[in-house]
């Protein structure tokens, strides 16, 4: 595809600087540029790279500077640059069909893709416009809604629901088993049943590996728009609030309740039965042990801490060796004194 800087700017707004009728064909960096390139500054430390790079025109905060031939001038241009991105690559058409080696035990419309060896359970319900590509598995009773795109080997467990325009990657899988156990007197473990479903709402992305456990007896519920990385981990009965996005290898125990509009570093790991207020930015690598009751960046181990009083004590934990010096010196000075008395 190839688009006009005018033709930019009247579909997503922003100030061009430059000829409307310069050409783009792709998005590249600003190192990377060359002549039909699109590039974005989004991070003032790549300021420099302006006065040198080939891009045809650049996306960027105000006031304009020197260098690019043309400017597209805008509040946010990292969002910018990502509407922009989805108009050039909109990714591959839907080809309607069912694919012969597919088992269709369920309903799928016409106008959905069902690709090789894929199963799709009694009962389930494919909507319109809906991919499902190779080993796919759909279990009796699911739902995939219209327009969803399901990459090669994802499972979706019986009864749950995926909701309109998602998207799954591969590997994911949707409604196993929540991890519950009761013990016995001898140390044995009795399994509870897991009789709840998973309910994803619309514009979910899922990441390729993780996993949503179903509920032990109600729900476990993602909310619109909720974006995970790969290899999350979602126990069962978790509620995730709408526009609420995770990076990678989080894990999240039984029953806990996150906000909407939440942020998840890496690798962070949130605790079961909590409540996380909307809002909140939890960092990357965080146990989050306790309750969090309002907005919010909060960092740390053990114990997790609101982000600027965990900055102030690990400043401190940096020097704790030259303070036990220190003390050390200011105990022989008062021992030496005492001495003299």
């Amino acid at each position: 595809m190839v688009l006009r800087l005018d033709e930019i700017v009247a579909r997503f707004g922003g100030e061009l600087v430059g000829t409307g009728a310069t050409s783009i064909s792709r998005i590249a960096t600003l190192d990377a540029a060359g002549p039909g390139d699109l590039a974005f500054l989004a991070n003032p430390k790549y300021r420099g790279q302006l006065a040198n790079t080939r891009a045809a025109a650049v996306i960027m905060a105000p006031p304009a500077a020197a260098g690019p031939a043309a400017l597209i001038l805008t509040p946010q241009p990292y969002l910018y640059y990502a509407r922009v991105a989805q108009w050039l690559s909109p990714g591959p058409a839907v080809a309607p069909g069912i694919h012969p080696s597919a088992v269709v035990e369920g309903d799928v419309p016409a106008s959905a893709s069902i690709g090789p060896h894929v199963w799709i359970g009694a009962g389930a319900r494919i909507g319109e416009g809906a991919a499902i590509a190779a080993n796919c598995s759909i279990g009796a009773g699911a739902e995939v809604g219209a327009g969803s795109r399901l990459a090669a080997n994802v499972a979706v467990y019986p009864g749950c629901r995926i909701g309109e325009r998602c998207l799954i990657h591969s590997g994911a899988v949707i409604g196993a088993d929540g991890f519950g156990f009761a013990r016995e007197g001898d140390g044995s473990w009795v399994k509870v049943p897991q009789v709840g479903r998973v309910l994803i709402g619309d514009d979910v992305e899922i990441g390729a590996g993780t996993t949503i456990d179903r509920g032990a007896l109600g729900d476990t519920v993602i909310g619109d728009g909720v974006k995970l990385d790969n290899q999350i981990q979602v126990g069962h009965n978790v509620h995730i609030g709408a526009h609420t996005a995770m990076a990678g290898c989080v894990g999240i125990a039984g029953s806990a309740v996150i906000g909407e509009r939440c942020t998840v570093g890496g690798g962070a790991v949130i605790l079961g039965h909590l409540r996380i207020a909307d809002d909140v930015n939890v960092s990357a690598g965080t146990l989050v042990a306790k309750s969090i009751a309002k907005p919010g960046t909060y960092s740390g181990t053990v114990p997790f801490l609101e982000h600027g009083d965990w900055l102030r004590n690990f400043s401190r934990l940096r020097h704790l060796d030259a303070m036990a010096d220190k003390i050390h010196a200011l105990e022989q000075r008062l021992a030496a004194l005492e001495n003299k008395k």
